[in-house]
């Protein structure tokens, strides 16, 4: 089974999608089902893993309501409030749908770059396990340091970095991301996404060697087995076409035996994931 592990739904309205600026116009649009389908089949995926893109319990049931409904999810990334005294309700409110396999909290836009540390946050996470679903991680480089202390304070919970902690690659800066990287895959419990990389980059004026460093750090740290694809799109294509988007990472690890290349390609999401 090949799986894009990050993708996104929505119906587009400007209140709940005001991060897309001015010159992310071509992105204030629905995105549904039926127009990832004919992308999935033409790069010779089998489906995808939806994650949420607005904090409200209403996205993680429109997502799961999706899902129910087209086959393409094979899983989603839904959003609870981990911090909320009523989190137990949420759980198990949502937990009984087979194909929740994960929830996300936006931390990137959080001002205090310890949010993740905070105590009703690490007590949100520590419900996690009971309901078998995994946490991903959506951080800038600075945050870095807080998701360290984190994922070893649950060495049982299963974790997943999205878009590498989006790194400057557009400046071609790479510390001290790489060491905190390093540090953080140190950490078995934690996989790492090969995805929203090319909206880190210089927009539509990028070429491959612009990430060969950042995929280098990646590699040697999680090694093929805790690495997955995703394309992040439709943000991905602000700077790039899908098609473009998962060729960026295919040929990247084209150098790579068949069976590391399957991993990466979907049987790493579908293990991590728990996806049936």
């Amino acid at each position: 089974m090949r799986l894009d592990a990050h993708q996104h739904y929505w119906k587009y309205s400007t209140a709940d999608y005001g991060w897309i600026s001015d010159n992310m116009a071509p992105l204030r649009r629905d995105f549904l089902p039926q127009d990832l389908q004919p992308l999935l089949t033409s790069e010779g995926f089998d489906g995808s893993i939806a994650v949420q893109a607005r904090q409200s319990l209403e996205e993680t049931r429109w997502l799961l309501e999706l899902a129910a409904h087209n086959d393409i999810v094979k899983g989603v990334v839904g959003w609870v409030d981990l911090r909320s005294p009523d989190l137990t309700a949420q759980l198990h409110q949502f937990a009984q749908d087979p194909k929740l396999v994960g929830v996300r909290h936006v931390v990137q836009d959080e001002p205090n770059d310890d949010f993740m540390l905070l105590p009703d946050f690490r007590r949100g996470i520590a419900r996690l396990r009971e309901y078998d679903l995994a946490y991903d991680i959506l951080v800038f480089p600075r945050q870095l340091p807080a998701a360290i202390k984190l994922v070893r304070e649950f060495p049982d919970q299963r974790f997943v970095l999205d878009h590498i902690a989006k790194p400057p690659i557009a400046e071609g800066r790479i510390a001290p991301w790489d060491r905190d990287i390093r540090e953080l895959g140190k950490s078995a419990n934690v996989y790492c996404k090969l995805s929203g990389m090319v909206t880190e980059a210089r927009w539509h004026d990028w070429k491959a060697e612009d990430f060969r460093p950042y995929l280098d750090v990646v590699l040697n740290t999680f090694s093929p087995a805790r690495l997955m694809i995703g394309s992040d799109w439709p943000v991905c294509t602000a700077s790039a076409p899908y098609s473009r988007t998962m060729a960026l990472v295919r040929d990247y690890i084209a150098k790579l035996t068949l069976d590391e290349q399957r991993m990466i390609l979907g049987e790493n999401c579908a293990s991590f994931y728990r996806v049936k």
